[in-house]
């Protein structure tokens, strides 16, 4: 994918946002089904899979802001530099952006928030999934258990996501860093249990995506924020 596709795919992806922000229910990040969305995954796969997270066609960014230079003018700069502090800035600005509005200030603690809210999102959407699954009556027998493991590893994403709002309402930051980095453990709960019947997750592309939301809040919430 060269950079001219990078580029389009960024800012068709910045007009859809712009479309979403003005209705109730942000887009689910885990739906590929348009062209801009795939477009993106698309993006994201080949930054994982690269030698380097930043090398495309041959073309080698040499450092994260370089990365987030190409980005749209219409991506905050305070969000890029936020973002561009995680381990998945792409990521970390494709899953917050749905969540701020032009009114919130961007800061540490307003893009943490908006990173929970993407990772309740997500985890919803993961949930949703595994639930029909298990529910399915051609579902193997003894794969329904190991769905079981992964419904209880989401509701327990989502029990502490809404105990690290309470610590932030609370202004507790050592709590709201021991609910971050819980969620760093909860996300393995899934993926592990199909390796150990060494069988391959359905839940693999989603909690990949949950995973990098979870590792950027964890590194927003320890590093950034400050009560």
């Amino acid at each position: 994918m060269g950079i001219n596709h990078f580029i389009l795919a960024l800012i068709s992806f910045t007009c859809l946002l712009s479309f979403s922000t003005s209705t109730n229910a942000p887009p689910s990040l885990s739906d590929a089904s348009s062209p801009t969305s795939s477009e993106l995954y698309d993006m994201i796969e080949v930054m994982s899979e690269s030698p380097s997270p930043f090398a495309f066609d041959g073309i080698t960014l040499e450092s994260i802001d370089n990365l987030l230079s190409i980005l749209p003018s219409s991506v905050n700069p305070a969000l890029q530099q936020i973002c561009g502090n995680t381990d998945h800035p792409v990521e970390c600005i494709i899953a917050t952006m749905p969540f701020l509005d032009e009114k919130t200030p961007i800061e540490p603690l307003s893009v943490l928030k908006a990173g929970i809210e993407a990772m309740d999102n997500q985890t919803k959407d993961a949930l949703a999934e595994v639930t029909k699954l298990s529910m399915d009556p051609t579902t193997p027998k003894n794969v329904v258990p190991i769905l079981q493991t992964c419904i209880d590893v989401y509701n327990n994403i989502l029990n502490s996501d809404q105990k690290s709002f309470e610590d932030i309402s609370n202004r507790n930051l050592v709590q709201l860093s021991t609910e971050l980095g819980a969620n760093v453990e909860n996300i393995l709960g899934c993926d592990n249990a199909f390796k150990q019947a060494k069988l391959e997750s359905p839940m693999k592309e989603m909690d990949a995506m949950l995973g990098k939301i979870i590792s950027n809040t964890l590194t927003i919430g320890v590093d950034m924020v400050h009560f």
